[in-house]
């Protein structure tokens, strides 16, 4: 847990140069609706992977130029990626896609096995609805991985960004 707290404190100092170099894709195409979304956010993770990659070739994998996420497995097999961005959604910033759209340059930092306690629902929800510079992806990954929106007793910075 030490070595989240330090990463996440590194990824925070460079939070707004990284956050004010991008853009999210504001492109708003939606994979599944209706009664698959509501299976979809139901279904129990079992398996979540915090994950980094550079914005671009000539960017580092972890602090300033990077962007992060988590990606769960599910009961069945199937992978998605929980990540927050500007403009990545419409009601919440914080979106679920299918990690078959990842490329390569994504890399595991921290595996943490869930055992099917956690819905994809509540990773969406602590990784907040809004984005700001101090709720970027960083964050919203960091506190998917606590599973908690105050971790105080684990992470007290994240009790700030996360509210």
């Amino acid at each position: 847990m030490f070595s989240l707290c330090v990463l996440v404190l590194t990824l925070l100092v460079s939070a707004v140069q990284a956050s004010s170099s991008s853009s999210g894709p504001g492109n708003h195409n939606y994979e599944l609706s209706g009664q698959a979304l509501r299976d979809l956010y139901n279904s129990p993770v079992y398996k979540a992977e915090l994950m980094y990659r550079p914005f671009s070739s000539s960017s580092s994998a972890v602090g300033p130029g990077s962007h992060s996420g988590v990606r769960v497995t599910l009961g069945s097999g199937s992978q998605w990626l929980i990540h927050k961005g500007m403009d990545y959604g419409i009601d919440s910033q914080t979106v679920v896609v299918s990690a078959d759209h990842m490329s390569p340059n994504w890399k595991t930092l921290i595996t943490r096995d869930f055992g099917g306690t956690r819905t994809v629902a509540d990773f969406v929800i602590t990784g907040g609805y809004t984005y700001s510079y101090l709720q970027n992806c960083h964050v919203a990954s960091t506190c998917m991985m606590l599973q908690s929106r105050t971790p105080t007793t684990l992470f007290p910075f994240c009790h700030f960004f996360c509210n």
